[in-house]
């Protein structure tokens, strides 16, 4: 009986003992890269890291997270086996890898894939001492954008067709209006802006109310509009903002001063190792003639900084370089995109919650959120913002102006001619009334005229009738 009660003792302890235990926590393997995994203190932090919180805190696991033995992400060697992250996990040293670890048929082919929680491309990038300032023949035209310059145009010609309008309805500007000669032509009209927008008065000028106006509205136009263009040509001329004189991959094979290469081993090697595309093999031909790739993505940002080397890379690590350091640039090219995956070993039960986590996250906004967190630019040219071209919009107001300055004047113009119109109605009328009085007169003159010489005829009869 009382062994009995031992083995009933010793059965609920047991139980309870496994009821109690939690699930072992997962060993998560990365790798240091600057934003996805960076040291702090003893601690770690990054993109990756708050990507595996929320993941865990999605799917309820706990985990561990240390980095990788040898610093390699995962490449096979000679004899075939897996280095870096994908050895740890097809060796089962590690659950998960979680880093920037991009999905690659080959790495599929040897463990678990995750849906891409970011993609990216290939570009590269390189110091802006190696850039030159490119000379334009229409470098004058940049002050202001496309817009701004089609408005400028536009007030022009309107304005010059409203100086003339105004010109030919206001009876200020007519030489002699009883001969139809205007002294005010739309050649003069023109001319007489393009003098204005030179600051030289360039005549004739107008010479009525209206005209006065729409070119005094004008002469403050251009004024304001010389002063912002001189302004914004006198920042872009001071600007440090280099133009990089290599742009793209085809432009870097076929130069021979900047050296480049790229992280020996990784995903982006083995692209350019095995693509065909004829700029890409020579790229790869360069690197292996040369010897120029490096270890770390951290010893190609250190020598791309350091001059005359131009490090290829993956697009996500390139920008964080560029937001950190003022000094490089990034090519404006990107080819061969990819995504970045979480790694684990093949036929994981793990994989496919992690996919639907990751979709979730991408659903809900959280992975742009770790995105511009992690990958804030912290370099500002100097200065401040780097100039750009002034916008149309920024100068409305001016060109409101300019608008109601020209319907004034047209207005003021219709006012004068019908000023005009009913000043000559009225003198037509004193003319029409001086006209019947002198035809009164007229008559009555005549009148007495026939009546006196009609008396003297009488007189003269009479005066030869007596005799």
């Amino acid at each position: 009986m009382k062994a009995l009660i031992g083995l009933v003792v010793c059965a609920v302890a047991l139980l309870s003992g496994c009821c109690t235990a939690g699930p072992a926590a997962l060993s998560i393997t990365t790798i240091l890269q600057e934003p996805f995994t960076m040291t702090q203190g003893s601690e770690l932090e990054g993109y990756c890291i708050d990507l595996l919180a929320e993941i865990a805190k999605k799917l309820g696991f706990k985990y561990e997270v240390h980095l990788v033995k040898d610093g390699k992400y995962g490449r096979q060697d000679e004899s075939g086996n897996w280095l870096g992250m994908i050895g740890e996990v097809v060796r089962g040293e590690a659950d998960l890898a979680v880093a920037p670890l991009t999905l690659t048929a080959t790495r599929e082919l040897s463990v678990e894939m995750s849906t891409p929680f970011m993609q990216t491309g290939v570009g590269f990038i390189l110091s802006k001492d190696l850039g030159s300032e490119e000379s334009h023949f229409v470098s004058f035209l940049f002050p202001f954008s496309t817009e701004m310059w089609v408005g400028v145009l536009m007030a022009f010609l309107v304005t010059g067709l409203c100086i003339y309008l105004v010109a030919r309805i206001s009876p200020c500007e007519w030489a002699d209006p009883e001969t139809d000669e205007h002294s005010f032509t739309l050649l003069h009209s023109f001319w007489y802006i393009t003098g204005a927008l030179t600051l030289q008065g360039a005549g004739p000028h107008p010479k009525g109310l209206s005209g006065r106006i729409i070119s005094a509205i004008w002469w403050v136009f251009a004024v304001v509009l010389l002063a912002c263009y001189f302004s914004n040509f006198n920042t872009m001329l001071r600007s440090d903002t280099k133009h990089v004189s290599v742009m793209n991959f085809d432009e870097l094979a076929r130069q021979d001063v900047i050296d480049y290469g790229t992280v020996e081993g990784g995903s982006t090697f083995n692209f350019f190792k095995n693509s065909n595309n004829p700029t890409y093999r020579s790229i790869f031909q360069h690197m292996e003639r040369k010897k120029s790739c490096v270890r770390s993505v951290e010893e190609g940002n250190r020598r791309a900084q350091e001059g005359n080397y131009a490090f290829i890379g993956e697009a996500a690590s390139l920008d964080i370089a560029v937001a950190r350091y003022c000094n490089l640039i990034r090519s404006s090219e990107l080819i061969a995109m990819r995504g970045y995956s979480i790694a684990a070993p093949l036929g994981s039960p793990m994989m496919k919650n992690i996919t639907v986590a990751i979709l979730q996250l991408s659903e809900s906004g959280e992975l742009a959120y770790l995105q511009s967190k992690w990958w804030a630019n912290s370099c500002m040219p100097e200065g401040g913002q780097a100039p750009q071209a002034l916008q149309a919009h920024l100068l409305r107001g001016l060109f409101m102006l300019l608008a109601l300055g020209c319907g004034l004047g047209l207005l003021i113009a219709l006012l004068e001619l019908a000023s005009k119109a009913r000043d000559q109605a009225k003198d037509q009328k004193v003319r029409e009334h001086e006209e019947r009085i002198l035809n009164g007169l007229k008559k009555y003159i005549q009148l007495k005229s026939e009546v006196y010489i009609h008396l003297s005829q009488m007189h003269l009869n009479s005066v030869f009738h007596n005799c």
